[in-house]
């Protein structure tokens, strides 16, 4: 075991370590596509049920009106997380009349971009924001890509934890500066071994092929022959890969995750600067907006990463503020497809092994990153995307060639220390199981969910769209069958009618042109 991850664990088995471990913070984000009972994109409006998609504080919409995001309160509990995640479900089911949600990342059939339609939040400046926004990201990538849906695990360790440490390391500078350090270092290794959750996670190894239609751009191949379905067929995660959220453009934005302050001020530069690719879509000339402005990036969400550092903002306020106000809070894990043989897209064997990785990129020694290394990580990343159960499939370690088994191996025998720690505080064996779990896919690829859509679409001789939507109206049928409990049902609507409330009172609340409020916006950038 590397020295530091054994001083870490260390420290964490004296008195009061249980409590941390205990007191992990986790949060979901779970998107879904809203489909017809026929397997097509619904072009229906966000249910009026659901609440405001602008002000819900656990339903709302991301790129396309049709594309549900459902948001857990954060929690120390996996348990009581994935609770809150099915009564969501249950509760949509209950006012989305015939259509279903897709259990899928990539979506079902679509007709081109203009069969995507763009969420709408209401006429408030915000809610143009929003929308304009969307709009900017369809003319740069295709409104297609706003039709994948993927998993955002959020996690934090309790403050008290880092308070410690930060004490026991001498209480030198502030402790926000600390966790910040402490959150970037976790960040660094992240990617150096995101290939690992990718090529166990990934669900999304085929698409139907009316995601192509009229694309060259792509080295997919016919399913058996059948042209309704694209493969690669040692493919894990297509949505983290050249289809999905990628950027030709974003190529050249080297972003650095050594120091708080670069990163801020790499990003920050991106949105302020134009780029010349982007100068011919409308941003506010003679009052017309396809796009909030003509920079790399209109807003920090646009740079597209596995993993992003967070904090909470304020009401109108930037996220790179944020960062400068308070330092790191947490981290958004970006990468994960959603599983399409689980009534919800995760379940709790999956988070333990999530929390495992993530303390394990923690605790770990991580030294800065260079540009060399980044576009290593980068390479393992699109090797493991397009080709991760291939066999003999080799990556760079530290500029060295290594096999992915031989490598992943290593991980999963650091982190059986990991798991060990978290069953000792929680009590009993799950993290370890998790982990011998996924030990077995590193052994035999067959057993990885991108292996099993494979061989289910070969043996029911299905083509994807087909094993998707079976999958979509299994769950369906399953979560419309199960009770909600009264309370909950009453507290959703309830929230339902303060969300609408609210988007009323923000939309009376608007005293200024929407021109006003999108300079005010992006000033902030000009201090930081």
């Amino acid at each position: 075991m590397p020295s530091q991850l054994h001083t870490e664990l260390r420290a964490l088995a004296q008195p009061g370590g249980r409590e941390f471990l205990t007191g992990i913070r986790r949060g979901i984000e779970k998107e879904s596509l809203r489909i017809t009972p026929e397997g097509k994109l619904a072009n229906t409006p966000h249910p009026e049920a659901l609440g405001s998609a602008l002000t819900h504080d656990l339903i709302t919409t991301d790129y396309s009106e049709a594309l549900l995001e459902f948001i857990t309160p954060v929690s120390t509990s996996i348990e009581g997380s994935l609770e809150e995640l099915r009564n969501i479900h249950r509760y949509v089911y209950r006012h989305i009349g015939d259509e279903l949600l897709w259990a899928a990342s990539m979506p079902c059939i679509v007709t081109g971009d203009e069969g995507i339609p763009v969420a709408q939040y209401g006429s408030s400046n915000v809610a143009r924001m929003k929308t304009v926004y969307r709009y900017g990201l369809g003319h740069r990538y295709g409104r297609l890509m706003q039709a994948i849906a993927g998993i955002h695990y959020n996690f934090s360790m309790p403050e008290a934890y880092f308070d410690k440490a930060w004490r026991d390391a001498g209480a030198n500078g502030e402790l926000s500066d600390y966790m910040s350090e402490r959150y970037l270092g976790l960040i660094r290794n992240f990617r150096r071994h995101s290939w690992l959750l990718i090529y166990l996670f990934g669900a999304s190894p085929a698409v139907c092929a009316s995601f192509l239609r009229g694309r060259t751009d792509h080295n997919l191949v016919p399913f058996d022959g059948d042209a309704r379905s694209m493969h690669l067929p040692y493919g894990t995660a297509l949505r983290m890969g050249a289809l999905g959220y990628n950027s030709d453009a974003q190529k050249d934005l080297n972003v650095c995750y050594n120091s708080l302050d670069n990163y801020i001020e790499t990003l920050s530069a991106a949105i302020r600067i134009p780029h010349p690719g982007y100068r011919d879509f409308p941003s506010g000339q003679d009052g017309e907006y396809q796009q909030l402005n003509d920079s790399l990036l209109q807003i920090e969400n646009e740079f597209y990463s596995p993993i992003r550092p967070k904090r909470v903002a304020r009401s109108g306020e930037s996220a790179l503020h944020a960062l400068v106000r308070g330092g790191i809070e947490y981290i958004e894990v970006r990468c994960v497809d959603l599983n399409p043989f689980t009534p919800v897209g995760l379940d709790a064997g999956q988070i333990r092994f999530l929390d495992t990785f993530l303390l394990h990129c923690l605790l770990s020694g991580s030294g800065e990153c260079d540009d060399s290394e980044m576009a290593g990580q980068a390479r393992n990343l699109e090797a493991v995307v397009n080709r991760g159960r291939e066999p003999g499939l080799e990556l760079e370690d530290n500029g060295e060639p290594v096999s992915l088994t031989e490598w992943a191996g290593r991980l999963l025998d650091e982190m059986s220390a990991v798991a060990a720690a978290l069953d000792e505080a929680h009590g009993g064996s799950d993290y370890a199981a998790s982990l011998t779990s996924q030990r077995a896919r590193v052994e035999d690829p067959e057993l990885t969910p991108s292996a099993r859509i494979l061989r289910e679409m070969r043996e029911r001789e299905l083509p994807f769209f087909r094993l998707a939507m079976s999958y979509s109206e299994q769950w369906a049928a399953q979560l419309r069958r199960e009770g909600l409990d009264p309370s909950v049902e009453a507290a959703l609507r309830a929230e339902a009618e303060r969300s609408l409330a609210a988007q009323r009172e923000v939309e009376a609340g608007d005293s200024i042109s929407f021109e006003e409020y999108l300079a005010n916006f992006y000033a902030q950038y000009e201090a930081l």
